[in-house]
């Protein structure tokens, strides 16, 4: 019998809290405080929003307060939501275009959230260590991402 890693079991966990509740700020409230407990040495955990056709606003988080909107194309989290990929990032200083909602992030993973080819938002994910996270971290954000992808975004 195979072990379960840690990261599985976060998205595991993910689909238990999530399966059957059709409210999206729920879900994505929920999961960015499952993300917040149980991953060790972040800073910050939560969503940014699509609104309009270029801009991210602040959904559901845990953590220090944060920047409110964010452009498309502008810092780790507009990259993400613009290029539609995976920003992993080791050091955010050697990032251009870094935005420094809070001074004491130095490295950063952000997963955009895509449905029907559109993003509708994406999951960030902050911590106060350069090089914190690895590529297998990285790649269970995504797919906590995709299991947000599944949600109703109709309802914002």
């Amino acid at each position: 019998m195979q072990a379960v890693s840690v990261r599985d079991d976060i998205v595991t966990q993910c689909e238990a809290i999530t399966t059957g509740e059709p409210d999206l700020i729920a879900n994505l409230a929920n999961i960015s405080a499952l993300i917040f407990d149980q991953f060790e040495n972040i800073n910050w955990a939560g969503f940014y929003l699509t609104r309009g056709e270029r801009e991210l606003v602040l959904g559901p988080f845990q953590g220090k307060v944060a920047c409110v909107r964010i452009p498309f194309g502008q810092g780790v989290c507009g990259v993400a939501a613009d290029s539609q990929t995976l920003q992993h990032v080791h050091d955010v200083h050697d990032f251009s275009g870094h935005i420094a909602c809070d001074a004491a992030s130095n490295s950063e993973v952000v997963a955009p959230i895509i449905v029907d080819g559109k993003t509708v938002g994406v999951l960030d994910i902050d911590s106060p260590s350069v090089g914190r996270f690895s590529a297998d971290d990285a790649e269970m954000f995504a797919r906590i991402a995709a299991i947000c992808a599944t949600f109703n975004w109709d309802q914002i």
